[in-house]
């Protein structure tokens, strides 16, 4: 019970005199441990002992080091827990991501909304300390300035001018809807064949509006054409069931005089009334 913590830092020099100190002959800091076998977390001292973190913060660190996977750290479910305020509360949360402890990511999931995680950093920069050999190959960069390709989009099978030009006017109206749906030029174009296959499909404009911009996540949209992009493929309505022409419509019947009697008939045609074509041919 008496074994010293190997861990425990130094006792520090007192700023005080050593006559004039209010502790002079306490001796300092003692340890009472226990060994845990159950329910305990491991903490590091360069968070514990962090030199500039504020006391908010490392008590923050250290809770949230604690918690299970999948636990609510946001400000709200933060500020439900602990009397601090959201404000507070916020500012410790910014300390530690400032310091590598908290980073936040961002993850699309099943039905193409994203969301952001929080994740939890017992050691900032280990990932850097990793030995190179064991380190993942990395992919090679990108050309400066280009972007990554946006998924590919459904295609109409009849692209009148007309239709992909509704389409064009659709996705320009997008920003109306929500101002983080402002589209390039570029991206436009992208999408337009998506949006006309749809309209092809005989969904109207509004409904291809609402599967669009229904059920937006409330972070920034870094790119909202891939996102749009991935709607318009992932959701692609079946075509709809055939449907045979109607047959023409029967020509009107008015009344008409007959070429034989000179009587009238009601028929579509000029001709001969129902009597003179019944008549039999006169003998010659």
């Amino acid at each position: 019970m008496d074994t010293k913590n190997p861990s425990a830092p130094s006792c520090a020099e007192p700023r005080v005199a050593a006559k004039k100190h209010p502790n002079r002959g306490s001796g300092g800091l003692v340890h009472d441990n226990a060994r845990h076998t159950s329910h305990f977390v491991v903490i590091g001292n360069h968070l514990a002992q962090h030199p500039t973190l504020s006391a908010l913060a490392i008590g923050f660190g250290v809770h949230i080091q604690s918690l299970p996977k999948g636990a609510r750290v946001d400000i709200k479910s933060l500020a439900i827990r602990f009397p601090e305020g959201r404000d507070r509360i916020a500012a410790a949360l910014r300390e530690l991501e400032a310091e590598g402890y908290l980073r936040r990511e961002r993850e699309r999931i099943a039905d193409g909304r994203i969301v952001t995680r929080t994740v939890s950093c017992n050691q900032p920069g280990h990932r850097a300390r990793r030995p190179e050999a064991v380190t993942r190959p990395k992919a090679p960069p990108r050309e400066p300035g280009r972007k990554k390709a946006l998924p590919s989009v459904p295609r109409p099978a009849c692209p009148s001018p007309a239709l992909v030009q509704k389409a064009v006017d659709l996705l320009a109206d997008l920003r109306r809807h929500d101002s983080r749906l402002l589209l390039s030029a570029t991206d436009t174009e992208w999408l337009a064949p998506g949006v006309a296959a749809w309209l092809e499909r005989d969904v109207t404009p509004t409904a291809v509006r609402h599967a669009l911009t229904a059920r937006l996540p409330d972070e920034p949209l870094n790119r909202p054409a891939a996102l749009l992009a991935h709607r318009l493929a992932d959701g692609l309505p079946p075509p709809p069931p055939f449907r045979a022409p109607a047959p023409p419509p029967a020509a009107p019947t008015r009344v008409r005089n007959c070429d034989g009697c000179d009587r009238g008939f009601r028929s579509a045609e000029p001709g001969l009334c129902r009597d003179c074509r019944s008549d039999p041919p006169e003998e010659t």
